[in-house]
């Protein structure tokens, strides 16, 4: 991320919508509602990233050509796991668009946040995952996509 949610929402309070909407932060957030879960705010910070993404496509910063790749990246994590893996995620996406940026993201936020507890080394999977495999197979079969 060009910046965290929180430096997102100082921006913004500080009136550089340009720049916020040019950010790619709200692109990385794939709404699993994780960081809302464990908001102690109870900010409603998924919310605000969609309507940042609506603003940013209406403003012409949306990058197309990544996102799509982004989100199938999130999916085969769900699908292996049953839940997203922050880290590989972030790593699978640096380092084919920015490796370079993969070992200033790794040193700076990505170490911050491990060493506060915040992120994972390793996916971690859901204890029923076989029958979300069944239901997102049942959603295939009825027309759904992933």
């Amino acid at each position: 991320m060009d910046h965290s949610p929180r430096a997102i929402f100082a921006m913004l309070d500080a009136g550089m919508e340009d720049q916020v909407l040019a950010s790619n932060t709200p692109w990385y957030c794939v709404s699993c509602y994780y960081c809302m879960v464990r908001c102690p705010q109870d900010i409603p910070i998924t919310d605000i990233m969609y309507t940042l993404k609506r603003m940013a496509i209406d403003a012409g910063h949306y990058q197309k050509d990544k996102a799509p790749e982004f989100s199938q990246t999130f999916i085969d994590f769900v699908e292996s796991n049953g839940r997203s893996f922050e880290l590989g995620l972030a790593m699978r996406y640096h380092l084919r668009y920015h490796p370079v940026g993969a070992m200033k993201m790794a040193t700076g936020m990505g170490l911050k946040m491990f060493t506060r507890g915040r992120m994972e080394l390793t996916p971690t999977k859901i204890k029923n995952l076989p029958q979300l495999k069944s239901i997102l197979k049942k959603a295939k079969e009825l027309g759904g996509t992933a």
